[in-house]
């Protein structure tokens, strides 16, 4: 998946998303993780199209705060993470997302990790279902869904990478 979208055209059917937490990171945990992904769930053989992506098969969680159900809403999406690179002091890895069943009903994310020794920050694009329709529904809701969805995904990483 890859985070330009070109055409103007493009970026107005699709909407920023950016999420970031703060945290004390080993570098060396991050790429103990990057380089085996079965943390977040199993492997996806011979499903994209790109050499120098790997997809992985794993639950994306919606956290639920106010006490209206018993845990996280869980959706099955397949996660595609690239090969990290070192950008100064960071290491920055391509990532996307696309939901594993009735793609068409729930959007489609595709940006970059950015991992410091004090924060994760996930920053990119998604593209809304519904086209139009969708971009009037994600000014009411789905932006607070996807980005409550990107946190948790920054947590699940955290828990794994932290000092």
């Amino acid at each position: 998946m890859n985070e330009d979208t070109g055409s103007p055209a493009d970026q107005q059917a699709t909407v920023p998303l950016r999420a970031s937490r703060g945290a004390r990171i080993d570098l060396t945990r991050v790429s103990d993780a990057l380089a085996n992904l079965e943390w977040l769930g199993p492997p996806v053989a011979g499903s994209t199209d790109r050499l120098d992506l790997r997809r992985v098969r794993a639950d994306l969680e919606l956290p639920i705060f106010d006490g209206s159900a018993t845990g996280p809403i869980r959706k099955t999406a397949l996660i595609d993470l690239g090969t990290p690179a070192v950008l100064g002091d960071a290491l920055v890895v391509e990532v996307g997302w696309q939901s594993d069943s009735m793609a068409p009903l729930f959007p489609v994310f595709a940006g970059h990790l950015r991992l410091t020794e004090s924060s994760l920050v996930l920053e990119g694009r998604y593209a809304p279902p519904f086209g139009r329709l969708g971009l009037l529904i994600d000014e009411r809701i789905l932006h607070f869904v996807a980005r409550r969805t990107a946190q948790a995904f920054l947590a699940r990483l955290a828990a794994r990478v932290e000092a």
